[in-house]
């Protein structure tokens, strides 16, 4: 088991957070996801037809994120929110990346409700996970860097275990450690707003279409919230 906390300076700097934690036990990452495949070929057919575009910097969901990464430090343009990265690179490439069938469940979910995504595996998890300001002494490695330690700043919005940073700059980029493969067996996938008033539903909407696209190819879901109200749950 393992507990999130959302921790008291980050509920108070940003009081309508809400994430929602859906996990997945007994993945089966290496049998073939067609609903994860048809949901990016869904999202990328629309684009190019013109029926639908992602959320770009003008969607308050957005434009939310954005004014967040301005208020702990980060420069929102030079180092983007995970959903806003990967809604431009679909409207100007067209394309989204193909990584393993579980990432590209959740980019899929991530982009059509314009929402940051990510996800842990959890049995690369040391101890509890917290959402916190860092305090600059932390390491972090970057996904597809392992030969890379970063410190991230003092203040700046992490994800983080034990060990080390899970997440830099609230969700721009994961580490490398806890990194979801075809071979993960247990998964917390993350879903968040910092508006949670207003993207409540949509929170809802996406979680729900997660676990669908999940559901077929793990033993079991489950589904926990960290708000404001409740800062703590365990997975």
């Amino acid at each position: 088991m393992t507990a999130f906390r959302l921790a008291p300076g980050v509920a108070q700097a940003f009081p309508d957070t809400l994430v929602a934690l859906v996990t997945a036990d007994g993945l089966r990452g290496r049998e073939p996801w067609p609903a994860a495949t048809a949901a990016l070929d869904d999202l990328e057919r629309r684009v190019a037809d013109g029926t639908w575009a992602p959320a770009d910097e003008a969607d308050p969901r957005i434009e939310a994120w954005h004014a967040a990464y301005r208020a702990f430090g980060t420069n929102p343009r030079r180092l983007r929110p995970s959903v806003d990265a990967l809604g431009r690179r679909l409207a100007k490439k067209g394309v989204l990346p193909r990584i393993t069938p579980a990432v590209d469940a959740y980019n899929a979910v991530s982009v059509a409700h314009g929402l940051p995504a990510g996800a842990f595996d959890l049995d690369r998890v040391s101890g509890g996970v917290a959402i916190r300001h860092a305090e600059g002494t932390e390491a972090f490695t970057p996904l597809g860097q392992p030969d890379t330690v970063e410190a991230p700043r003092p203040g700046e919005i992490v994800y983080a275990d034990e060990a080390g940073v899970l997440t830099r700059h609230w969700n721009h980029r994961d580490a490398h450690r806890t990194r979801v493969t075809e071979d993960s067996a247990r998964a917390v996938f993350i879903l968040e707003t910092v508006r949670g008033g207003q993207d409540g539903a949509e929170v809802k909407s996406a979680v729900a279409d997660l676990r669908e696209l999940l559901a077929p190819h793990c033993d079991r879901t489950g589904v926990h919230r960290l708000d404001a109200g409740n800062p703590e749950a365990v997975v």
